[in-house]
């Protein structure tokens, strides 16, 4: 019977996952971190790292939320800056996406539900300015 309170560390936890600490992917199932209902990953990027394939969850949204940094993604038409703590982008499922980080930063990001194989590649496209916010 696993534990009805658990402690660790994001970072160190989703050092394998990319970030995601919580989600569909943890094993055992029984793990409180085991869920269908989101995924939560802990995001430290370096200055200049980015994903530049678009990409699309067809089935969740998502909400990052910048801890430290400079942070921009890419949306299809328009371009959001996260440059300050507590700043917040969400968007919904199929919405396509990329993102830049434009100095060392961290991002919290949660998306909902968790489904196995949800995000993919939509295609491939460098990140250009566009309609900037913030």
């Amino acid at each position: 019977m696993q534990p009805k309170v658990i402690f660790g560390n994001a970072e160190s936890e989703g050092a394998n996952r990319w970030g995601w600490f919580m989600g569909h992917f943890i094993t055992p199932d029984d793990d409180l971190r085991s869920t269908t209902a989101l995924e939560i990953k802990w995001g430290v990027h370096q200055a200049g790292e980015s994903r530049t394939e678009w990409a699309v969850n067809n089935q969740a949204a998502t909400l990052s939320i910048l801890i430290q940094g400079v942070f921009c993604l890419q949306f299809e038409n328009r371009e959001i800056s996260l440059t300050r703590e507590g700043d917040y982008v969400l968007w919904c499922a199929g919405v396509p996406h990329c993102w830049v980080a434009k100095s060392d930063c961290t991002i919290l990001t949660v998306r909902w539900p968790s489904t196995p194989n949800d995000s993919v590649e939509v295609r491939s496209h460098n990140i250009s300015s566009g309609d900037s916010q913030k």
